[in-house]
């Protein structure tokens, strides 16, 4: 069973509907005792990374979310999902983010046309177990104005005016910049991946 983290993102119906399409059983919580049952778990994301992580402590699920990916459940962040795990971003320099990874989400620079929005190409790492079995230069689906950087736990980079983290593995810690959810055959792939984990 997957847990979706239900805080109000755009993108909610359309993971919910990739999971639906690849057989997944899956159950949206919006409170602290929901997310300490789950056994693995998503947190969409699109729009405002201050407004995303202000929801989340209105909805009092910032401690408990925390404690079950430090706990060792699969967890997986989707776009603004992603960069929440970070400290914190530029969109909203007052607003913590989970802390899981140290540093910043960055803003593209004033020359880049923003959001970068469409398919583009991703570079995996030798063994990311996110891209299993997809092409060796896959190309995904992007919409988002900032950026992670690249880390020791980038298990896939993106390259647009710089380089960035596309895809984030560490332990049990996954992350997306992309939408897979958006991105066709290869998206359902990687959510896929996601899924069959067997623990980590």
């Amino acid at each position: 069973m997957i847990t979706i983290l239900d805080y109000g993102a755009g993108n909610l119906r359309s993971v919910q509907n990739t999971l639906a399409e690849i057989g997944a059983e899956y159950e949206l919580v919006h409170d602290g005792a929901g997310l300490g049952q789950a056994q693995k778990l998503i947190l969409p994301g699109v729009g405002h990374f201050g407004q995303m992580m202000r929801a989340l402590d209105q909805m009092q699920v910032r401690g408990a979310l925390v404690d079950r990916i430090q706990a060792g459940v699969p967890f997986l962040g989707i776009c603004l999902g992603l960069q929440a795990l970070f400290e914190r971003s530029e969109e909203a320099p007052d607003e913590r983010g989970l802390g899981l990874f140290p540093g910043a989400i960055h803003r593209f620079s004033a020359s880049a046309r923003v959001p970068h929005m469409g398919w583009n190409e991703i570079e995996p790492r030798p063994g990311a177990k996110l891209v299993a079995n997809l092409p060796a230069h896959p190309y995904l689906y992007f919409a988002h104005s900032y950026y992670a950087p690249v880390t020791d736990a980038t298990a896939a980079t993106c390259e647009y005016t710089v380089k960035y983290t596309a895809v984030l593995e560490s332990k049990n810690i996954y992350g997306v910049q992309f939408h897979p959810e958006k991105s066709g055959p290869l998206g359902l792939r990687i959510v896929r991946n996601f899924v069959e984990l067997n623990g980590c």
